[in-house]
């Protein structure tokens, strides 16, 4: 089991930027696939950017203005936000899966291969 706390959401207007945070607990000493998903408002549950050994994916919608990065030493996820769009509010979840590697193919899809999910943390970008 991974327990998955984030922090770091807010309100910023766009252009701005944001850095999210997610600590993850538990069973921590094995390698994972983590990333981040979000929910906008009125769409389905989407990937943002996962990641293993270093190695990211990004979903296109926000490729070349996040960047997902980790600090294993405290078991630290991040989502580095940069040039923020209104499109980009919304609720955003740290995400960790039972496999070790990721496919570039999860950050396209639902969610689904990730079996712990952090409560969210609210972004809202205002024009």
């Amino acid at each position: 089991q991974v327990q998955l706390v984030e922090s770091g959401g807010g309100s910023v207007h766009t252009g701005g930027s944001l850095t999210l945070s997610c600590v993850a607990s538990g069973d921590t000493d094995r390698k994972r696939c983590m990333g981040w998903f979000r929910q906008r408002p009125g769409r389905k549950r989407e990937g943002v950017a996962t990641i293993d050994s270093d190695n990211p994916d990004y979903a296109s919608s926000v490729e070349g203005r996040f960047t997902i990065s980790e600090d294993k030493t405290k078991n630290t996820l991040f989502l580095q936000m940069d040039n923020l769009k209104t499109e980009d509010s919304g609720t955003y979840y740290c995400v960790a899966a039972e496999r070790f590697y990721c496919q570039y193919w999860l950050v396209e899809g639902d969610g689904g291969d990730f079996s712990y999910w952090g409560q969210g943390t609210q972004v809202s970008v205002l024009s």
